[in-house]
């Protein structure tokens, strides 16, 4: 038998940071994409996001990767809000992504930092955030 664990914490953003998400359309999609993720056997922790962008702690199967993953969350959901006409302008994710594995002692604080985004955003922009999770993870 095979004993995997890798847990990885995700950020994605609207194209061009547009502020999309607001309370009403973030809530429809934040449901919609974890459906969406449990038909596809992706196994999403915790999901939740500003304005412009979205946090996901995912727990990766043997034969997953967070390219595949992002790809399957970013591609069906921005096809679903537009379809859906969630949005006044045509919807799109930026194509890249922040994707960051974790050791399993962390996940705690993960998901209390992914369930606190509105809070913390009030605070912090999203540029000042990106900023330090790419210190954080000593990523150029």
């Amino acid at each position: 038998m095979s004993y995997i664990s890798i847990w990885v914490h995700c950020v994605w953003t609207t194209k061009n940071r547009i502020p999309f998400l607001t309370d009403n359309i973030r809530d429809k999609v934040i449901s919609h994409v974890l459906d969406n993720a449990r038909s596809k056997h992706i196994y999403i922790d915790q999901l939740n996001g500003s304005l412009q962008h979205l946090h996901a702690l995912i727990s990766l199967g043997g034969s997953q990767s967070s390219s595949e993953i992002m790809q399957k969350i970013k591609g069906e959901s921005s096809f679903w809000i537009n379809k859906n006409k969630l949005t006044r302008i045509r919807f799109e994710w930026q194509d890249d992504f922040y994707c960051i594995s974790l050791d399993y002692r962390q996940l705690n604080i993960i998901r209390k930092y992914i369930r606190n985004q509105e809070r913390h955003h009030i605070k912090v922009t999203w540029e000042e955030e990106l900023s330090k999770l790419k210190e954080d993870n000593n990523l150029k």
